[in-house]
């Protein structure tokens, strides 16, 4: 890291206020704000959703939303004043001067243009390139990024690779320009632990190698703790607390900052997994040697392949247990939960469900069993319908059903937000109106209303900061242990499976590598590959240093 500071900041920002015009009125999101970011230097931006951080950060490129209009303080570039400069301008400041890694790759990307394309584009809009030397660089700048098989996911669109490869195309288009500033809005939240570390170590070493300065804005603190010579702490719109990161995390100030490290995974250490089930417990869901192959697009003139992304997969889920499924993008997590859900059909192998074989159900049988078998999606902010309310989307799945009236409908809407921690006040709102956390919340109460034996989470929790995170997963405890579900937990974050998982399946190449107890796998695990896992958990160093908090 930077041990010396040169004397003029390579941005500042000086008493920033900025407020978001609603129908409800004028929001205040940044109160007074204060920030100074050095060449060379990294500093983490923290806090949880709504604090200000997104806002901050788009407002130093110029990328605030219609409805946010800055309202006072000053930005300025070295010795150029940004605040209110032209849009013209600040084109020829993105990218080449101030790069961007955006947090959601489903709308980052255009869906209708390879990844190659964009990512060409990107490069010739800053450099003079022929477009074969763009392709050369474009296939060097995805292998930096960590992209597998970079001349075959050139030639594929985005909806054809997982969200975590999408997020690092993002990166790969941020770093083209070879900008002197990179603001990375939550760049890692999307990728699992061994592709966060390769990322972070190549943005680290970029910072090193060509003194480019980062701007990390995340709600992970192992990251931020790992990675940033300094922190900056939000919370309500203005920063609660400012310094080197060794001394917050040693000795933080504000009660705020506190409670942040308190909700950690990676420094909560008071956090133990439950004890596995009985083995005399029922078992609710058996795949036998499930086996799934996917042909990927070959290129122009080239043959198309062929890949197993599930390759014999076998495990049982107890009832009322909480099976977490971990490994990297691409393992096949995601495709096990389709096939456990019917969302797929499995090529081999069988499934079977509270003893019934389910694997070669028609249509209308597994519309009836997927109301004893429901998901929670990755991203609170994309599965639900923006222009439906929360009554409109908690009852849905009971009008696809028919089952009560109206009145009974919206009794049980009511009933399911108390569960999730939600007033009866939320029904009547729309999701933009909502938080993550709360929008997260919502999700789960969906989830619930059939009443479902079996709820699939699909990475349920990667994209809220660490106190929602740490509410979400006690949420699930709860109604676990009240309503007897049984939980598959897909995830690629290890450090928050000890909280909730009663066994850990590790998934790689479509193959479980090793299976057992959350505490065993923590403790003592034999395969290479979990170990591989286990070592690139974020704030593992760190652990030992942090005090409780």
């Amino acid at each position: 890291m930077t041990t010396t500071q040169p004397t003029t900041p390579l941005i500042s920002v000086d008493g920033l206020h900025a407020q978001y015009h609603t129908a409800r009125g004028a929001v205040d999101a940044l109160r007074g704000t204060d920030l100074e970011i050095y060449p060379g230097q990294s500093v983490a931006l923290v806090g949880e959703s709504g604090s200000g951080k997104s806002t901050l950060s788009h407002a130093l490129i110029g990328l605030l939303a219609d409805n946010a209009q800055l309202t006072g303080g000053t930005i300025r570039f070295r010795d150029t004043d940004i605040t209110h400069l032209p849009d013209k301008h600040l084109r020829e400041l993105r990218g080449s001067h101030i790069g961007l890694i955006p947090q959601d790759p489903t709308v980052s990307l255009n869906p209708v243009y390879t990844i190659g394309h964009q990512l060409v584009e990107a490069i010739r809009a800053h450099k003079k390139l022929p477009k074969a030397s763009a392709k050369a660089e474009a296939l060097e700048l995805l292998d930096q990024a960590g992209i597998d098989r970079p001349a075959t996911r050139f030639h594929q669109y985005p909806h054809e690779l997982s969200g975590g490869m999408r997020q690092r195309v993002l990166i790969a288009i941020a770093i083209a320009g070879e900008p002197e500033l990179l603001i990375a809005d939550e760049p890692t939240s999307a990728l699992d632990a061994t592709v966060q570390k390769r990322i972070l170590d190549h943005l680290q070493s970029l910072i090193a190698s060509r003194g480019i300065a980062m701007l990390l804005v995340t709600h992970d603190l192992a990251v931020a703790a790992e990675r940033a010579d300094r922190m900056v702490v939000m919370h309500h719109g203005r920063v609660v607390e400012t310094g080197p990161t060794a001394d917050i995390l040693a000795n933080p100030k504000d009660a705020y900052t506190r409670g942040l490290l308190a909700a950690a995974p990676a420094f909560n250490e008071t956090w133990q997994a439950p004890e596995p089930l009985a083995e005399t417990t029922e078992t609710l869901l058996r795949v036998t040697d499930l086996y799934k192959q996917f042909t990927l697009p070959g290129g122009r003139g080239r043959q198309k392949q062929r890949i197993a992304a599930v390759d014999g997969l076998s495990f049982n889920l107890l009832k009322g247990e909480t099976l977490a499924l971990v490994g990297e993008s691409g393992s096949g997590k995601s495709t096990t939960a389709r096939l456990v859900l019917g969302l797929e059909k499995p090529d081999a192998g069988s499934l079977t469900f509270n003893g019934v074989d389910i694997t070669g159900l028609k249509r209308k049988a597994w519309r009836d069993l997927r109301r004893r078998a429901q998901m929670i999606y990755q991203n609170p902010y994309a599965s639900l319908d923006p222009r439906f309310s929360i009554e409109e989307l908690v009852t849905e799945p009971l009008d696809a059903f028919a089952i009560g009236t109206r009145a009974q409908r919206r009794a049980t809407a009511a009933r399911l937000l108390d569960r999730v921690a939600l007033s009866a006040d939320f029904l009547q709102r729309k999701p933009a109106e909502l938080s993550g956390g709360q929008r997260q919340r919502v999700a789960i109460a969906r989830a619930l209303t059939l009443s479902p034996d079996l709820v699939v989470c699909d990475e349920p929790v990667s994209a809220l900061d660490v106190s929602v995170q740490a509410q979400v997963l006690e949420l699930l405890a709860e109604l676990q242990a009240e309503s007897e579900l049984t939980y598959l937990f897909i995830t690629h974050d290890l450090a928050v499976v000890r909280q909730l998982a009663h066994r850990v399946a590790v998934m790689q190449h479509g193959k479980i590598v090793e299976q057992g107890a959350t505490r065993q796998i923590f403790d003592h695990p034999t395969h290479d590959y979990t170990k591989q896992l286990l070592g690139a958990i974020s704030g593992t160093s760190l652990a030992e240093v942090v005090p409780a908090h």
